[in-house]
């Protein structure tokens, strides 16, 4: 075997190795030896075919394996030889007229690519300065709170005779959707209750039946939006034929002690307190995910080191193909989002090594002060999920069961969470007050929000 060094720049390895097609040779003779004395061929006594026959026979077909044999221990020893860490899984390639090296007409030669695990110190966690934003629960949220709990729980009762339906009301309706005169799937139903202004319908069906009175039929002409769910009604007009066989007003509900009782709590204060409580867990949530993106921040400011070009590149190439989907879903092109390919290529790739900078960041605090993820916390991650597709639950754990890549799709924010929580106690974290429109923005807009504040 013979080892060419070829690329030593960075974190990237490159060498060429060449085995010699006499040494295949003999590692096929070998393999067919050791395999004779099980094989039985009509004309020769059992296990006594000669090898040169059984070269002829089955060599072609061993040889291909030999090689991949050949190729995974050479590289492996290669890598070992030099002391490399791996960044991500060797890139082998071959160079060799494949063919021809099966036959034993060449030399079997192949190029390995090694990326190499970046070896950097990690910044102290208590060096680290974030900032946390936090808002207090108002009596206003409450009660802002408690009035959607009153819609949810809103009934309605029947309006006079030849009323009118108005902006609030409900409608009982039957209907029947046709595109190009042919129905649709899904377009269809009966006794179906509607109340006006609730957006429940795709956007103009609604504003067409205001005024309604019980008996009357009306077409109403509408058109799908274009980011609809269904690709067949994206994007297309639709005339339903619909009959109002009710108007009904909302009944106006008391926010008293029968009401809080008729939710089975104690009373109004209790329901309240329930509500404070509500808001005030939402707050936290809202808190952390701001304290996250800091402390990211923070991280990602705090380390500055060469990247395994591999790793850069896979996530690239991840982002990348989510863009172009999403672009292609929307019916948009990169003019639409005001950049060049180019320029949001540039983007997109400093967005990918910034993710790949931190993952290595968290994997190695996570590693030097014992965090993991236990089997019980995937466990509890996968019940959670398996719960969001009632019915399908066995499948669900099938999947994940079966899937190590879509497995460690659960462990990875699992684990990530963590780092970030042993770090929040280390950190100096200061306290922000905001007002809760600021909190459950986005961490970007709500930090151009506080630069101009």
């Amino acid at each position: 075997m013979q080892i060419t060094d070829t690329v030593t720049e960075g974190l990237r390895r490159e060498f060429t190795i060449t085995i010699g097609a006499q040494a295949l040779d003999e590692k096929l003779t070998g393999k067919l030896t050791e395999m004779q004395p099980r094989i039985h061929l009509k004309g020769f006594r059992p296990g006594k075919a000669p090898v040169s026959f059984l070269k002829k026979m089955h060599g072609k077909s061993l040889m291909g394996e030999i090689v991949q044999e050949t190729v995974n221990e050479s590289s492996q020893k290669a890598i070992q030889e030099r002391a490399l860490k791996p960044a991500v899984p060797p890139r082998v390639d071959i160079v060799s007229v494949f063919e021809s090296v099966v036959n034993g007409k060449a030399d079997l030669e192949f190029t390995v690519k090694v990326d190499l695990m970046p070896d950097f110190t990690l910044a102290d966690p208590a060096s680290l300065k974030v900032e946390r934003l936090v808002a207090e629960v108002a009596d206003a949220d409450v009660d802002e709170a408690l009035k959607r709990i009153v819609e949810q729980q809103r009934n309605f009762e029947p309006k006079p005779e030849g009323a009118a339906a108005e902006p609030g009301d409900a409608v009982t309706i039957d209907f029947q959707g046709k595109i190009g005169g042919e129905a649709f799937e899904g377009g269809t139903a009966q006794d179906f209750d509607l109340t006006l202004g609730s957006g429940q319908f795709i956007p103009g069906f609604e504003d067409q039946l205001l005024a309604a009175k019980v008996g009357d039929e009306r077409t109403v002409v509408v058109t799908f939006p274009a980011d609809y769910g269904s690709e067949k009604l994206a994007g297309k007009a639709a005339e339903f034929a619909v009959k109002v066989k009710a108007v009904k007003a909302p009944r106006e509900t008391a926010i008293d002690e029968e009401f809080a009782k008729n939710l089975g709590l104690e009373s109004l204060a209790t329901l309240k307190d329930r509500i404070r409580e509500q808001i005030k867990s939402d707050f936290g949530r809202a808190s952390r995910m701001h304290l996250k993106r800091r402390i990211l921040d923070a991280l990602d400011a705090a380390h500055g080191f060469g990247l395994p070009p591999a790793m850069v590149e896979t996530e690239f190439d991840a982002i990348w193909r989510q863009v172009e989907e999403e672009l292609k879903s929307e019916g948009k092109t990169f003019a639409d989002e005001g950049k060049s390919e180019d320029e949001l290529k540039a983007e997109y790739g400093a967005i990918a090594e910034r993710r790949v900078r931190l993952g290595l960041v968290l994997a190695k605090i996570g590693e030097q002060n014992g965090l993991s993820v236990s089997q019980d916390e995937v466990n509890r991650a996968i019940a959670a999920r398996a719960r969001q597709f009632p019915g399908q639950e066995q499948q669900v754990y099938n999947f994940y069961a079966s899937n190590p890549n879509a497995l460690n799709e659960i462990r990875a924010p699992i684990f990530e969470d963590k780092v970030v929580d042993f770090i929040a106690e280390l950190a100096d974290v200061t306290d922000r007050a905001v007002d809760r429109e600021i909190l459950f923005l986005d961490p970007d807009e709500a930090a151009e929000k506080l630069k101009t504040a």
